[in-house]
């Protein structure tokens, strides 16, 4: 974990909730110009934390997706999109936690979520379930199978692995994990 970055943003409040409020008195120009003042370094640390903790939300889901589709015989195609929807939905509701112990009313909190996540899901979302289905008898593998596991987790590091250098990107345009890094305490 990045404590000086952490730490910056907490002693400096929360320019992103001024700006985005319209409360603090300033023009908005100046508003966001404190609010990119504020942006977290673009470093690989900085990456590789915003990737693991989408990669939390996206694994519980993913994992719940696919243990629910496995348990019930469900269709492959069927599992992908049930485990897809359930990482989005961790994903952003892990998110959408530390956003709204900030303060931030749920709506708000919503809406830095899907700004902060929704690219780093979707790729994550994309690569692991490419690896599981292309790994030969991954989705027709039953819960106690190591093929099953392994796929899985294999799936998972090829995610993490691919997506922080998209993180990373991202964080040094103000996007992404920038965005809710200002709302973290």
């Amino acid at each position: 974990m990045d404590h000086s970055t952490h730490e910056h943003v907490e002693h400096s409040g929360h320019p992103g909730h001024t700006a985005q409020s319209g409360q603090s008195g300033q023009s908005g120009q100046s508003g966001q110009a404190g609010h990119a003042a504020h942006r977290p370094p673009a470093t690989w640390a900085a990456a590789a934390q915003a990737t693991l903790h989408c990669l939390t939300g996206c694994a519980i889901g993913e994992v719940l997706g696919m243990i629910i589709g496995t348990a019930f015989g469900l269709h492959g195609a069927i599992t992908v999109v049930l485990s897809v929807a359930l990482a989005f939905v961790f994903g952003y509701a892990l998110t959408m936690r530390g956003v709204l112990r900030a303060g931030v009313p749920w709506r708000t909190a919503l809406k830095v979520a899907l700004a902060a996540d929704t690219v780093s899901i979707a790729v994550m979302e994309i690569l692991d379930n490419f690896v599981m289905v292309t790994v030969p008898g991954a989705m027709d593998a039953g819960l106690g199978d190591a093929l099953f596991w392994g796929s899985l987790a294999g799936s998972l590091v090829v995610a993490f692995a691919v997506t922080t250098p998209v993180n990373k990107w991202m964080i040094g345009r103000g996007k992404g994990h920038a965005v809710v890094h200002a709302y973290h305490h």
